[in-house]
């Protein structure tokens, strides 16, 4: 997982439980991509305010990840379900056109499963 999306996850996650402080600059470094001298000079705070409160986001964030795993929970449960997704879809695919009442049965079945699979997933 890329640094990034690690970041944004983790904040999308955790980002209420920092102090709005810490949250606006955390927002103009990793959202809005400013650097540290623009962030210090835009809140009239020293650029080592800046980085030292970065650094305190991203160990709080990485704490409350390591005690809670919500982030490896929902990546865990995202994968699952793409993967009941994609197994509903190859069984699908082999089912198509075939016309026994019990395989139309079944079809239905699978394309109820699939659409709460992507209903699901939508929603992550």
């Amino acid at each position: 997982m890329s640094n990034i999306f690690q970041k944004t996850l983790l904040y999308d996650f955790y980002g209420e439980l920092l102090t709005e402080h810490q949250k606006e600059i955390y927002e103009l470094y990793n959202l809005n991509d400013l650097s540290l001298g623009e962030i210090s000079e835009q809140l009239k705070i020293s650029r080592q305010g800046v980085h030292d409160t970065l650094k305190r986001c991203d160990k709080q964030l990485d704490n409350y990840e390591n005690k809670l795993q919500l982030v490896n929970k929902f990546l865990l449960n995202k994968n699952n379900i793409d993967k009941i997704s994609k197994c509903t879809s190859d069984i699908l695919d082999e089912l198509q056109g075939r016309e026994h009442i019990e395989t139309k049965l079944i079809v239905n079945k699978i394309v109820e499963i699939n659409t709460t699979c992507n209903k699901i997933l939508e929603d992550l």
